[in-house]
């Protein structure tokens, strides 16, 4: 499984080259392709982040007492489910 730093170059990758198609003047179909791409690529890092997120930080703050914590991340899922 690729690590979320390697998905980050990966979707870097992916919007340079629409940069490039873009200077090149490319067909708008496959820059919007290429777009697609790019956009699935961050929305997977988020969701690694999110879930990484909900392992660590929320488990450490719900033992500690802390169930406000539940709020801020109903608040992250909605943000991402856009």
């Amino acid at each position: 499984q690729m690590c979320i730093r390697d998905r980050l170059k990966t979707a870097r990758g992916q919007i340079d080259g629409v940069l490039k198609m873009i200077e090149d003047n490319r067909y708008c179909g496959d820059v919007l392709t290429q777009l697609a791409a790019a956009e699935s690529a961050v929305r997977r890092v988020s969701e690694m982040v999110l879930a990484e997120h909900m392992r660590t930080c929320v488990v450490e703050e719900v033992r500690a007492g802390n169930d406000e914590v539940i709020d801020e991340v109903m608040a992250l899922m909605r943000r991402f489910s856009k």
